[in-house]
């Protein structure tokens, strides 16, 4: 009776199993018209306001669209390009495109830096570096020169789009505008946990909680194999151009999303049978990147995010400049396109992801803030300088100041004024010698001066960096190439392959400064393309603001300059604002947020 009575059930469960992948795709496609729907909606109400999320939805089509057409139009590409598979051919080819390409550069070189030659300096930068790692080369004749120029050409073309070209900037400030919204609901578990007040004033309430936050996301995409789908169409983009093994490629591109301690994770499987060459560019991409766990908490710094993502990300192929200092003489294993495949998550399901995310991102949280205690509260970079200046009574002899010194010239190639070299090589040095995390709280801080309408002269004592050096000096820091991590390098490499610690240990030097001078490239490929995006005043500040920005501030200082005071009358107003209805209300707002003689 019983056995009868379950009949209907599992006939039911039975018919549920059969029709699973049916009601999946009805389900799905659903989901997909509901998208179309709202992105159609979006652009009919404003496209230009729409036009970000218009091109990622593009971008991404056109990803997902691949597989079919190299399946239908493949063989007919093939049969065209047969004729280059000549090498007399192929030779001409790559001839005439270098050549191309060398007086397009110069073209382009001239014409875009001829009211700017401060560009120039940057190009002289990379020249320098490329010349100064290829003296350092352990086998100069082994050099791959399409990797080293493939990762420097698609630097420069991912540069121009998210720099130079307007879709492409206003795409990734879309990006990071979402981050930044999505970032600030860390505020409510915060503050539910630890009270409004240690939320809003001490450090490790505010930012470093951020780390949790973003971990138990990134776990959760992980769990859904979105981050495994991105860091794969990246490590194949990067290996066709390039032409590096699927095993390098893949820990390059995976360090874009994921920290140093789990990046060795993803080539677990093959890393006993890399060669040397290999594991280095994989350490290089390490210390030249910085995780999207940490990402997070530094745009809540207050670092431009378009500047943050994109100087990841752009690290990525510049990372195949480490086969300038160790080619590849090995014989590797892993030279096909067919790439290798990520591990699996092991959670049974979304929610211990999520747990699982969060517990992982404690352990993260606790270095660096052990890491912050020991470095700034022992200063051990400062021993030795501070007894030096006892002893003979030197004043103001310290490390910072040494490095600010040292370090003046490698700043100054990058595109940085002589002015703002003292401040960006102490902020690179702390870089190097503790961690980026106090380097980027640095940079934040002399950016909220410079928003705040501080003078930019106090005393002899610069109070804050141009924009231009901000961007630069965003870049430069963008990485993990300090002294911590070659320990976090060599504990996460070696405890997956044991039996290779003599070979880690003998490259992970070499990788750490293969890794900094990365940034310092990536720098120099953002001073030469950073020009300043201009405003219009006027109907900027004629809409409602209430927090400060780079425009705000120049635009206020616009306005600023354009008003006379007459005595007890209203204030008069020339130029551009010359009869605008609104700018005495304008004028208050930007005294609410700046300091200046106007105002009084």
């Amino acid at each position: 009776l019983l056995r009868r009575n379950r009949q209907p059930f599992i006939k039911m469960r039975h018919f549920c199993k059969t029709l699973a992948s049916l009601f999946k795709r009805i389900l799905m496609g659903l989901l997909y018209l509901a998208y179309a729907a709202y992105l159609l909606e979006a652009c009919i109400l404003d496209f230009q306001r729409a036009l970000a999320l218009f091109i990622l939805t593009c971008l991404v089509l056109f990803i997902l669209a691949y597989p079919l057409l190299k399946r239908l139009l493949g063989k007919k590409l093939t049969r065209c390009l047969k004729p280059f598979e000549n090498s007399c051919l192929k030779l001409w080819a790559k001839w005439v495109f270098g050549g191309l390409y060398l007086i397009g550069l110069i073209l382009w070189l001239v014409v875009d830096t001829a009211q700017r030659p401060e560009q120039l300096m940057s190009f002289t930068g990379i020249c320098i570096f490329v010349i100064i790692l290829f003296a350092c080369s352990k086998h100069h004749s082994a050099v791959s020169w399409r990797a080293v120029l493939w990762g420097l050409g698609l630097q420069f073309v991912f540069g121009i789009l998210v720099i130079r070209t307007d879709p492409g900037f206003i795409a990734f400030q879309w990006l990071g505008d979402q981050i930044q919204i999505f970032l600030n609901y860390t505020v409510a578990g915060s503050s539910f946990v630890f009270g409004d007040m240690l939320v809003t004033n001490v450090f490790a309430f505010q930012d470093l909680l951020i780390i949790l936050f973003f971990g138990c996301v990134m776990s959760m995409l992980y769990y859904l194999g979105l981050v495994q789908w991105v860091v794969q169409k990246i490590a194949w983009c990067l290996q066709v151009t390039m032409d590096t093994t699927a095993t390098e490629t893949l820990a390059v591109a995976g360090n874009i999303f994921v920290g140093m301690s789990e990046a060795p994770l993803l080539i677990c499987p093959y890393l006993g049978d890399m060669t040397l060459s290999e594991i280095h560019a994989g350490m290089t991409g390490g210390f030249a990147t910085i995780s999207s766990t940490v990402l997070g908490a530094y745009v809540f710094f207050g670092i431009t995010s378009v500047s943050l993502i994109s100087a990841s990300v752009l690290a990525a192929p510049c990372a195949a400049l480490s086969k300038l200092v160790y080619p590849e003489v090995e014989e590797s294993k892993f030279k096909n396109e067919e790439g290798v495949k990520l591990p699996v998550q092991k959670e049974k399901n979304i929610l211990e992801a999520a747990s699982r995310g969060a517990t992982d991102a404690t352990g993260l949280v606790t270095k660096v803030t052990a890491n912050l205690i020991a470095f700034l509260a022992v200063g051990l970079h400062q021993c030795c300088p501070h007894l030096i200046e006892e002893l003979v009574e030197i004043q103001g002899f310290s490390f910072q100041v040494i490095c600010s010194y040292v370090l003046r010239p490698t700043v100054f190639m990058m595109g940085i004024e002589w002015a703002d070299c003292p401040i960006v090589a102490e902020m690179v040095e702390i870089k190097l010698f503790i961690k980026e995390f106090v380097a980027y709280q640095q940079l934040s801080q002399y950016k909220h001066k410079h928003l705040s309408g501080v003078e930019q002269w106090i005393a002899d004592e610069k109070q804050w960096i141009l924009e231009r050096a901000e961007v630069i000096t965003t870049f430069s820091l963008c990485g993990f190439s300090n002294l911590i991590s070659v320990g976090i390098t060599l504990g996460g490499f070696s405890s997956v392959a044991p039996h290779r610690k003599s070979d880690l240990s003998k490259i992970v030097i070499s990788a750490l400064l293969m890794g900094a001078c990365t940034s310092l490239i990536s720098a120099c490929v953002a001073g030469i393309l950073y020009i300043p995006r201009g405003a219009d005043c006027v109907s900027f500040l004629s809409t409602n603001f209430t927090n400060s920005s780079y425009e705000t501030y120049v635009c206020c200082k616009e306005l600023f300059q354009s008003t006379s005071q007459n005595g007890t009358h209203a204030p008069s107003f020339s130029g551009p604002w010359e009869g605008n209805e609104f700018n005495v209300m304008v004028l208050a707002n930007c005294c609410g947020i700046y300091n200046h003689s106007t105002c009084v």
